[in-house]
């Protein structure tokens, strides 16, 4: 059983994998099996006491470090995690599991370099596993600028051939979310290379030219995409967020308008739409469709904040005063706060 790809970033694994992760030998001792119980439950502490004290016995019994490298792992205590799932690799060269988890902790503590041939080995022995070894290998290719590497790494993980035109358009996806943007531009450029047509491919390049500031030729790309694609209601929203960068209200209008028609549970086109009304000294709609954003999530910033405008011009000055507080309440909830020393 594996988890999807983004839980190699949670702090939780399931018991049901915990449990197949164990060694199958023929009965593990009983407070194995009560740290591993307490560990599945949830209750890290109580099972790190145990498996702790376990560790302490000569010999340390089966299992004990991968399960201590899950508690910590499970606590976001990557250095620790990593350590404890090493030793397990040094009592059992054979446990592939723990040495794919070794090196996903690697990975999240930022050492990508030393989780590669860590997670390699494991990809080429273990048949299931906590998490998609390709995915985790993708992102530590592309941390070493491995990037060839790490589209075939993605391409595994979807079943592309890896030069394929898909596998291209995959990689360029991902190195963007990274802001690897000149690399994802040259990777969606050679998708397109191998095929014309390929949906969502002048998308990501619109995206990216968004990323770097060139509305034009984000413009370009998304009229591409519509042609390719003329139901997708994020291209209008993107088409439309181009416009209002270049303040050409009108065509930002037009598109944000058709973006709402395809899309009218996603509050992002509502939003964008009220911010060309405010432009356009239309705060009546504005607020129309501000409620309607706060509707689908009632604490978005930016609509709260908005609306708070749309109030303001409307001459509601108390109903504009309780959305700018709404939105800086939501602000400083979201902001990242730093603990003070002790």
């Amino acid at each position: 059983m594996r988890l999807p790809a983004f839980a190699c970033f949670c702090f939780c694994i399931s018991g049901g994998l915990v449990q197949a992760a164990l060694s199958q030998s023929d009965a593990p001792a009983a407070p194995v099996h009560e740290a591993k119980d307490l560990l599945n439950r949830g209750h890290l502490d109580q099972a790190l006491q145990k498996l702790d004290l376990l560790a302490a016995e000569q010999p340390e019994p089966v299992d004990v470090e991968y399960l201590r490298g899950m508690v910590f792992y499970q606590q976001g205590k990557m250095d620790r995690a990593a350590t404890a799932f090493a030793r397990a690799v040094l009592q059992d060269p054979t446990n592939s599991e723990a040495m794919q988890m070794e090196g996903v902790s690697l990975f999240r503590e930022g050492k990508s370099s030393d989780a590669i041939p860590l997670l390699e080995q494991a990809h080429r022995s273990v048949a299931s596993a906590n998490v998609d070894p390709n995915y985790v290998l993708g992102l530590c290719y592309m941390d070493v600028r491995r990037y060839d590497d790490a589209r075939k790494a993605f391409a595994g993980q979807y079943g592309f051939a890896p030069d394929s035109a898909a596998a291209y358009l995959l990689a360029a996806r991902m190195l963007l979310r990274r802001d690897y943007l000149p690399v994802a531009e040259e990777s969606a450029r050679k998708a397109i290379a191998l095929n014309p047509g390929l949906p969502q491919a002048h998308f990501l390049l619109g995206e990216i030219a968004l990323a770097n500031g060139q509305s034009a030729e984000a413009i370009a790309d998304f009229d591409k995409e519509r042609d390719l694609n003329p139901l997708d209601g994020a291209v209008y929203e993107r088409l439309g967020d181009a416009y209002i960068r270049t303040g050409d209200f009108d065509r930002a209008q037009q598109a944000l308008d058709r973006a709402v028609l395809l899309e009218p549970n996603v509050n992002s086109p509502f939003i964008l739409l009220a911010k060309v009304l405010l432009k356009q000294q239309n705060p009546m709609m504005a607020k129309m469709y501000l409620e309607r954003a706060l509707e689908l999530d009632a604490k978005n910033y930016m609509a709260h904040y908005l609306l708070g405008q749309a109030y303001r011009a409307l001459g509601r000055t108390e109903d504009a005063a309780r959305e700018y507080k709404s939105a800086e309440q939501i602000q400083e909830t979201s902001a990242p706060h730093l603990e003070s020393p002790k």
